[in-house]
């Protein structure tokens, strides 16, 4: 009997800005036979982001859309931006990383179809500093988020999060390294789950 067809998977691009460990989590379960997605693009607006390389050694097409040259106009950066991804026929952004504030403009545009991963356990601590802020506040236990991505900060609905206990002695580098386990984990899982219901 022929083998039955294989679903389309969803095109998939990740934004960076640095190392791109969740993106390398992301690229790799969208390799899986059973996965909803596949990582067709990867962009970042820094030319050496190391995250590039990791992409390019996945066989993974990558660019660089450099933020400078655009001065102060964010909108115009994104408009580039934007032309590239409908280009490549994407289909949903993955945030991870991509150290960018988003104008009103690029959000409308891929509304309900851009996801973020934050540190923190949102709504506690949306912004920069997450784990120094969960130890001042001497929480028991920190976390990341996976979200849709709103003109809010780090405010759109929450689609997974994941919980790690805070140590006796963590200091803020100790605790992002255990959140970052976590979030290799949560994004792959969540953006799988989030595609899957997108065609169901």
């Amino acid at each position: 009997m022929p083998a039955a067809p294989t679903a389309r998977k969803t095109r998939v691009a990740v934004l960076i800005s640095g190392s791109g460990t969740n993106m390398v989590s992301l690229i790799a379960e969208g390799r899986s036979p059973d996965s909803p997605y596949e990582v067709v693009l990867v962009v970042s607006n820094i030319a050496m982001a190391a995250g590039l390389e990791k992409a390019r050694a996945a066989g993974v097409e990558t660019a660089v859309i450099e933020h400078r040259p655009f001065g102060k106009d964010r909108e115009a950066h994104e408009r580039a931006l934007d032309a590239l991804l409908v280009e490549h026929e994407v289909e949903v952004i993955a945030l991870a990383g991509y150290m960018r504030l988003l104008t009103p403009w690029l959000v409308r545009e891929w509304e309900g179809r851009m996801l973020n991963i934050h540190p923190s356990l949102l709504p506690l601590y949306p912004g920069l500093n997450t784990h120094a802020r969960a130890l001042e506040a001497g929480d028991a236990e920190a976390g990341c988020t996976v979200h849709i991505v709103t003109e809010g900060v780090d405010e759109g609905p929450v689609l997974g999060q994941a919980r790690v206990p805070i140590l006796p002695g963590d200091t803020p580098d100790v605790l992002a390294e255990r959140v970052k386990a976590a979030e290799h984990i949560l994004y792959p899982r969540t953006l799988s789950d989030f595609v899957g219901r997108l065609h169901s």
